[in-house]
């Protein structure tokens, strides 16, 4: 199962967080870690979250930048970890 870091800027709004973990659960990827902070300014918000999934993260980045309330992902880590039975 892959992991992927993904760092997300996005408006500090009540409903941009519900948004996020939708499309997250909707694309087939299971949050690991996840951290918010607001930023110097009052308006936005950083995401900080670790998924793991068999899927590329493409396809969750994708769908995460066309949210009208995300500023921009990105994707900062990488790694394959293999789980055992």
């Amino acid at each position: 199962m892959n992991q992927h870091q993904l760092t997300i800027a996005a408006s500090h709004r009540p409903e941009v967080l519900e948004r996020i973990l939708r499309v997250v659960r909707h694309r087939g990827f299971e949050i690991k870690t996840m951290q918010m902070a607001q930023t110097l300014g009052p308006e936005q918000i950083n995401i900080e979250m670790t998924v793991a999934s068999h899927r590329g993260i493409e396809l969750l980045s994708t769908q995460l930048t066309k949210l009208i309330d995300v500023n921009s992902v990105n994707v900062t880590h990488n790694k394959t970890q293999q789980i055992r039975a």
